[in-house]
């Protein structure tokens, strides 16, 4: 008799592993936020900008105070101390107004000075402030701070901000004639460009001549990928001999020598006979049959190109 086929066991279905299973769905989860983040379908975080917290209304209350003792019309003691405190509490709004505005400055300028500039314009805005009208203080003493901070810089500049304007026009001036030609402009070309007549041009190449004066410890930036920082004290000539100073300094020469050569000849002469031959510009002036003080406009201008040219080949 044939035997009778065996009953097949009944398969229990296998549970997956809750381990394995969260893993995959925290991955295809991850996947899906990049792919919906490239698509801009979902919010991204945003780090935080500021970890200052709100005043709480306990300092409101205090600020208000202080505001409204500061604002009485008679001098007390507690005026001068409500006075006192509230730029204790604004302080840290000056150095930020001075940070922002030292961006824009040269090295040489201390931080320091542009918050001691900036406290006489937050004293200015608390004493007309109107607490009354409902605005915020630190809307309103923001532009007198700058405003003080700016004014006072201007102060102390011994140039003219027309004389500085012009400077700036003037180089700009030559570097796009620079970039058009490929070849250094010529005077006319210069005039022509800025709107002016070639007089006016010398007028200004002359009073921007005594413009430029720098510090000894002036922070400069030297090397082929400026990562080197050295002051202006620092390069000037030392007694002490340097098997790579030959080799600098022939190179320097080449270069230098290669710019000359691009000035147009009465430039190479005033420059020849002032830095080679040790000529005052009065006597280049009797050489070349014209006034010191053209002497001096062709000196200003023929060093303006060689240093376009000598940092354009660095």
């Amino acid at each position: 008799m044939p035997r009778a086929p065996k009953a097949a066991k009944a398969e229990t279905p296998k549970t997956p592993k809750p381990a394995k299973t969260a893993k995959v769905a925290k991955t295809v989860k991850a996947d899906d936020d990049r792919a919906a983040a490239r698509s801009g379908s979902i919010n991204v975080a945003k780090p935080r900008t500021s970890t200052r917290t709100p005043p709480s209304p306990e300092e409101l209350n205090e600020l208000a105070r202080l505001w409204e003792e500061f604002k009485q019309s008679e001098v007390s003691g507690a005026r001068e101390g409500a006075r006192e405190r509230l730029i204790l509490h604004y302080a840290p709004l000056v150095k930020y107004v001075a940070s922002r505005v030292a961006t824009g400055l040269p090295a040489s300028v201390d931080q320091a000075d542009l918050v001691s500039y900036g406290m006489f314009g937050l004293i200015d805005a608390l004493e007309k402030f109107d607490p009354g009208r409902g605005n915020k203080f630190e809307t309103y003493a923001i532009p007198r701070i700058k405003g003080a901070i700016i004014d006072e810089l201007r102060a102390m500049d011994w140039v003219p901000r027309s004389v500085r304007f012009k400077a700036r026009e003037i180089e700009k001036a030559y570097s796009d004639l620079e970039s058009i030609h490929k070849r250094a402009p010529t005077e006319k070309e210069v005039a022509a460009r800025l709107g002016v007549t070639l007089r006016e041009l010398h007028e200004v190449i002359n009073q921007i001549s005594f413009v430029q004066v720098l510090q000894l410890d002036e922070i400069l930036s030297v090397g082929s990928d400026r990562g080197e920082q050295v002051s202006l004290l620092d390069t000037l000539a030392d007694r002490d001999t340097d098997p790579t100073t030959g080799l600098e300094g022939q190179e320097t020469r080449g270069l230098l020598a290669a710019a000359i050569n691009s000035l147009s000849e009465r430039e190479k002469i005033v420059v020849t006979l002032y830095y080679f031959e040790g000529l005052t510009l009065a006597e280049i002036g009797e050489i070349l049959g014209v006034t010191e003080s053209r002497v001096c406009q062709i000196h200003t201008k023929a060093v303006g190109q060689l240093r376009l040219q000598l940092v354009e080949t660095e």
